[in-house]
């Protein structure tokens, strides 16, 4: 009716098709990817054929001796590497060790550990087909027998004492076959498959392997743990919430423990306790991602190193990778704890302002709207097409816009006008913005206010240039060519500034306001639970408790809710899951889904994804998608549907995209009188229940498209009759591999079932990044309200739009993760320096680099002064006086300043570690007397710098060994951590403020990540210079008060005391954030096995014949 489409639409198409046929060319001559990752794997899985009839032949105890026998050929290859680290740390430790040596050592170790990684991969390679086959024998001998016997060994007879499915009869363990698992009894059933030893394979090479949902990944994964468990070094295995981290725990555990590897749940365990550490140091650990990052954090947040929990990131494999690295990814993991003035924030007083700004843009819209209906009716289609999108721009989501876009040829003459004034690098926008009060790009997911906008808060409040930002640059610069006196000019200049920083904050509180209230939508993005708002993944549909929106958006939401606005925060400590999982030796992943999100996979974590087969041919019918006008005539469509499906006997899985749909579906089925279940961001705590009974005859279930992971849907044989399990998408989600997910639901290990798409021209993705092509296809179909159209064209036309939105959101998350990496950068220098000082073993290589780090900066920040004020200022930061006279230092060079200032340095800290020994002497020899019996305990140690004071923690006798040595050397790593902490802290602050403020760049038409960049780089070099001089000026003026000091020495002792720093409380409230961090998350709890209850008097169940009491039981 309005025109054909645009041409850059149409160049932009064709180009997309053209790349399809040559892909297809490609993918014909030099074969598919599958193809070499078949060929490449194969030959392992002929090895592990070969070996297995071996394996099979063997008694339970000869079997377990092969496993046994791997660990040992493990720890005898790296033996050599192991004893050469334990050699070296004990040169480490001794105080003769030269400088230079400890810095050789220090190398060396760190190049050994290194090694040892490589030659473990060495050798689990070559020993992987005999260790799967052992695996997959033992899950045969657990199937086909009622219990498993062997020679009991200590493992077990420990075992015994606390699980259920092991017994003691003598010298034998008998293993039973079924066990207690997320609270239900299981029988152990399941034997590896040929697919299943490939996708083994494919994990234990440090890959993601892709399998369709019900090939048993959980299965799959007992290869490659039980393989890399054997080399002791701990395997972490990584799920999306806690159930099925203590389900898979207890499901798959037997498995291993049956060979002597002991597993763990950490979410079974408080944070920061010593069941967690044990947890951690298990040769298998199950965890849930948060927890996993949680606890780095709570480790870099530790006052002593018994407080760390975990060991060295070895090897994980992520279950529902795609979920994990790439949705979960999107939200950093942040410890945080209260800031000054937190409650000061301007949202409450702002909201009734933008409220009332965002009902006049509403009304404005809606007379645009009715104007450009009768401009379109009267055949004015140019001034109709302004008019419509400008009511595009000032109100994409209103209703009745989308509902009139879906009418024949409006939605083609709108983007035929955008493409006008978008032209020129939108040159005219401004004519079609300048009506308006605030525009909104949905793509962008920005909003920004337009002069009109400003004027009318401005008005509002009464103020012209309420919201004008000061140029500060030029009205600086204004303000120096002014007659004014120094003291006028600066007090001018703070003027300025204050303004400036008033005007942003009240910048940045209004636009997130308007987010708020323009571009999030309750029960969509978010729920109001218990008074509080929370987000609503929307990929999952579960609710992300604990988790707020960054930038103060989460508090214009609570604002805009009418719940009460949470205080602001600050900072503790920060980590995204990318950097977090990057740490690790090896990582790997399996999903059912993750193919299409491949390129950002190995872009950010060099992880190659392997499409594995699946053991029997999907016969799952996937129709085309059903597409409609409007969304009325879309769910009409759908609840017919569902009856006529009940009706045949087949259970349904309706998938939709937020808790809103979910409801309207719901109260239309209770309308028909259809029995249902629905599972969404309200009810997610019964997933798990609600989609296992989801394969019933009959049975209707609503739920988000990804629910229910992680749980398969098993059909009854009459189900199977009917033709199987049938999949209902209410709506195509921006992601291809959300929509694979929801469609896998169905067809599992060969069953019969169909998945089909409803979807119209009303819904966000086909408004948002629908081609033209499908609107101006459907008006020259001509087709009527009600009508359908289903063509594999049009899917193809849908599936180039979720592309698009893909390569949107990497963009988004490569954005965050930009970010992220410039913290990561300087979290990696901090923590690694904080660890050394926790440990202690390179406290003089730090120190030593300390002290040429501060006279570096020292000498050239004070370069061309005179001596005595050199000299002053030497004195007034770290208490040195310089050896080196007037003469010399006028005649020297800045590299022997350095050096003559290090030297000054290293010799009173020789001399203050002195004097603190010899004040101590006489004290500690009676001590030493006195508590002979207990040498091997800690004596804490008051030292001060005459401003704080610190109980020192120093073990007696290493105190005894070193004469006293030991005491200055444990103060130096003491000062140094929460010297560390504290300057981080506030560092974190500070970068917390620039990454909101360096937004404003925009306006600039700069870019901030750069702005940020640069500006983080200056931040982090000043907290390093301050921190190195507070370490040396604490250490510098370290003494320990002698308590018989009289008159004002006396009263100076008691204000001292006033600010003494217990050391091992000095982090409390640090550790009481770390500790709350991430427990929000947890899950309601699900039904578990209660431990086994055993008398103190009864029989030890380990077998030894003693009362547990005495055994077991001792000291309980």
């Amino acid at each position: 009716m309005f025109g054909a489409p645009t041409a850059p639409e149409d160049n932009l198409n064709k180009t997309e098709r053209i790349m399809d046929i040559l892909a297809s060319l490609i993918k014909a001559v030099f074969g598919s990817k599958a193809d070499k990752d078949r060929k490449e794997i194969e030959p392992y899985i002929q090895k592990i054929k070969a070996v297995y009839p071996t394996i099979e032949t063997l008694t339970n105890d000869e079997l377990r001796a092969r496993s046994e026998g791997i660990k040992q050929q493990i720890a005898d290859f790296i033996a050599p590497d192991e004893n050469r680290i334990v050699e070296l740390k004990a040169v480490l430790e001794k105080s003769e060790t030269s400088l230079d040596e400890k810095e050789r050592i220090s190398k060396e170790i760190d190049e050994t550990t290194k090694r040892i990684d490589e030659k473990i991969e060495e050798k689990l390679d070559e020993l992987l087909p005999e260790a799967f086959a052992i695996m997959k024998d033992t899950a045969r001998r657990f199937a086909q027998n009622d219990e498993v016997v062997v020679t009991a060994n200590d493992f077990d007879r420990d075992l015994a004492a606390t699980k259920d499915f092991v017994r003691i009869e003598g010298d034998k363990a008998i293993y039973a076959t079924h066990w207690t698992a997320g609270g239900n009894d299981i029988k152990w059933d399941m034997i590896h498959y040929d697919v299943q030893l490939f996708g083994g394979v494919v994990l234990h090479t440090g890959k993601i392997a892709e399998m369709a949902t019900g090939e048993g990944k959980t299965l799959v994964a007992t290869l490659p743990v039980f393989l890399n468990a054997l080399a002791k070094k701990g395997v972490h295995l990584v799920t999306v919430n806690n159930y099925l981290a203590k389900r898979d725990s207890e499901w798959m555990g037997p498995m291993y423990q049956f060979h002597g590897l002991s597993v763990a749940c950490i979410d079974d365990t408080q944070p920061n306790s010593e069941a967690r550490r044990q947890a951690y140091m298990a040769d298998i650990t199950f965890g849930t991602n948060n927890e996993y990052g949680f606890d780095y954090l709570r480790d870099n947040m530790a006052s002593s190193p018994q407080d760390l929990v975990q060991r060295k990131h070895h090897f994980a494999i992520v279950d529902e990778v795609d979920s994990v690295l790439i949705d979960d990814a999107r939200t950093p993991l942040i410890i945080s704890g209260p800031v000054p003035k937190g409650d000061d924030q301007l949202f409450e007083e702002y909201r009734p302002a933008i409220e009332h700004l965002y009902n006049l843009q509403k009304n404005l819209v809606t007379s645009l709207l009715a104007e450009a209906r009768q401009l379109i009716t009267a055949d004015k289609t140019d001034e109709g097409g302004v008019k419509l999108y400008r009511t595009h721009k000032g109100l994409p989501k209103y209703k009745p816009l989308i509902k009139y876009l879906s009418e024949t040829g409006v939605k083609a003459l709108m983007q035929k006008t955008e493409n006008v004034y978008m032209q020129d690098n939108n040159r005219r926008m401004p004519e079609i913005t300048e009506d308006l009060y605030f525009v909104i790009d949905e793509k962008l997911n920005s909003v920004e206010l337009t002069d009109k906008g400003h004027e009318a808060l401005s008005k509002y409040f009464d103020e012209d240039g309420f919201f004008v930002l000061p140029d500060i640059g030029a009205e600086v610069a204004e303000l120096e060519k002014s007659g004014l006196s120094a003291e006028e000019r600066a007090q001018k200049r703070d003027e300025i500034v204050n303004e400036y920083a008033v005007k942003s904050e009240r910048v940045h509180t209004v636009i997130q306001l308007l987010k708020a209230y323009a571009m999030f939508e309750k029960d969509i993005e978010y729920v109001v639970m218990d008074n509080k708002v929370k987000i609503v993944d929307e990929q999952t549909g579960r609710i992300l408790e604990g988790r707020r929106y960054s930038d103060g958006l989460h508090q214009a939401i609570e604002a805009k809710e009418h719940v009460k606005v949470e205080a602001a925060t600050q900072t503790f400590a920060t980590i995204t899951l990318q950097n977090y999982f990057r740490m690790y030796h090896k990582l790997a992943g399996m999903t059912g889904t993750a193919e299409t999100e491949a390129s950002e996979f190995w872009s950010i974590y060099k992880l190659d994804v392997v499409v594995i087969p699946t053991n029997r041919p999907v016969i799952r019918d996937d129709r085309q998608d059903l597409i409609y006008k409007t969304k009325r005539e879309k769910y009409n469509a759908v609840i017919e549907e569902i009856v006529r499906l009940v009706g045949e006997g087949r259970p349904v899985l309706v998938g939709t995209t937020s808790v809103e749909i979910s409801e309207l579906l719901s109260r239309m089925l209770k309308l028909r009188g259809i029995k249902h279940n629905v599972l969404n961001a309200k009810q997610h705590q019964l997933e798990a229940q609600i989609v296992a009974e989801a394969g019933r005859s009959g049975q209707v279930t609503i739920a988000t498209n990804m629910a229910g992971r992680g749980t398969d849907i098993k059909l009854t044989p009459e189900v199977r009759e009917a033709g199987g399990l049938a999949i209902i998408g209410t709506e195509r989600h921006e992601s291809r591999r959300v929509d694979r997910q929801l469609r896998g639901r169905a067809g599992r290990q060969g069953d019969p079932g169909s998945s089909q798409f409803f979807v119209s021209l009303e819904d966000n993705l086909m408004r948002l990044f629908g081609s033209g092509r499908i609107a101006t296809m459907m008006d020259r179909m001509g087709l009527k309200e009600g009508e359908v159209i289903q063509a594999g064209m049009m899917t193809r036309a849908i599936e180039r739009a979720q592309k698009k939105v893909e390569e949107n959101n990497f963009g988004i998350r490569k954005r965050l993760l930009e970010y992220d990496d410039v913290m990561n950068s300087q979290r990696e220098v901090i923590y690694t320096r904080r660890r050394h000082a926790l440990y202690g073993e390179r406290i003089e290589i730090d120190l030593n680099n300390i002290m040429y780090d501060y006279a570096d900066n020292f000498v050239e920040s004070n370069r061309g002064i005179d001596y005595e004020d050199f000299r002053f200022e030497l004195i007034r930061e770290v208490a040195v006086e310089p050896t080196f006279d007037a003469t010399a230092y006028d005649g020297a060079k800045p590299a022997e300043l350095v050096e003559w200032i290090v030297k000054d340095l290293k010799a009173l800290y020789a001399r203050r570690a002195k004097t603190v020994a010899d004040t101590v002497r006489p004290v500690m020899e009676r001590v030493y007397e006195d508590r002979k019996d207990q040498l091997d305990s800690n004596i804490y140690i008051p030292v001060t710098d005459g401003h704080l004071g610190y109980n020192v923690p120093v073990n007696m006798l290493k105190c005894k060994e070193t004469d006293g040595a030991e005491i200055f050397r444990v103060f130096s790593k003491v000062v140094m951590f929460t010297s560390i902490d504290d300057a981080w802290r506030e560092h974190l602050r500070e970068m917390d403020d620039l990454r909101q403020s360096v937004q404003n760049a925009t306006y600039e038409q700069k870019d901030p990540l750069l702005i940020y960049k640069f500006e983080s780089f200056g931040l982090f070099s000043k907290m390093l210079i301050k921190v190195n001089r507070e370490v040396l000026s604490i250490l510098n003026r370290a003494y320990v008060p002698v308590h018989d000091e009289q008159g004002a020495a006396a009263q100076r002792q008691q204000q001292r005391e006033r600010a003494k720093v217990n050391v091992n409380k000095l982090q409390a409230s640090r550790m009481q954030a770390a500790a709350q961090a991430g427990q929000q998350d947890r899950q309601k709890t699900m039904p578990i096995q209660a431990d086994k209850k055993i008398g103190r008097n009864d029989p030890c169940p380990c077998g030894s014949g003693k009362k547990y009491k005495n055994c077991h039981g001792k000291g309980l």
